[in-house]
């Protein structure tokens, strides 16, 4: 971590940061009465991820950032599902989009495993 100046600096973060915007930009098409089910899960995922990217690096140990950048990766997974079950029920309507955020996570995913391996 030292030659982090803040976890703003990390690439996974950053990427976090476009997935959420990309997500919110795409649950707002979805069906008005999904606003308090699978919307609002999908925000709470992928906020969640760059969100326990910080709090990690804030924690100031390898250990502790560690155990962080895992939950943050178990978030990704379970975006990546709520974005296929978004899919199989067909509210997806802007397939651009959806393919981005596909793209996105499958490119965050292998850059998280990559970083958690290095603080291990």
């Amino acid at each position: 971590m030292s030659s982090i100046n803040s976890y703003k600096d990390l690439l996974i973060w950053q990427k976090g940061i476009v997935l959420v915007v990309k997500v919110y930009q795409l649950v707002k098409t979805f069906p008005q009465e999904e606003l308090y089910a699978l919307t609002s899960q999908l925000k709470r995922a992928v906020i969640s991820i760059p969100s326990n990217i910080s709090e990690g690096y804030g924690r100031n140990t390898d250990k502790s950032f560690s155990h962080f950048v895992d939950i943050a990766r178990g978030s990704l997974c379970e975006l990546e599902t709520q974005m296929i079950i978004a899919k199989e029920l067909d509210f997806v309507t802007n397939w651009d989009s959806y393919h981005e955020i596909m793209s996105l996570i499958t490119e965050e995913s292998k850059m998280i495993n990559s970083f958690s391996k290095s603080l291990k």
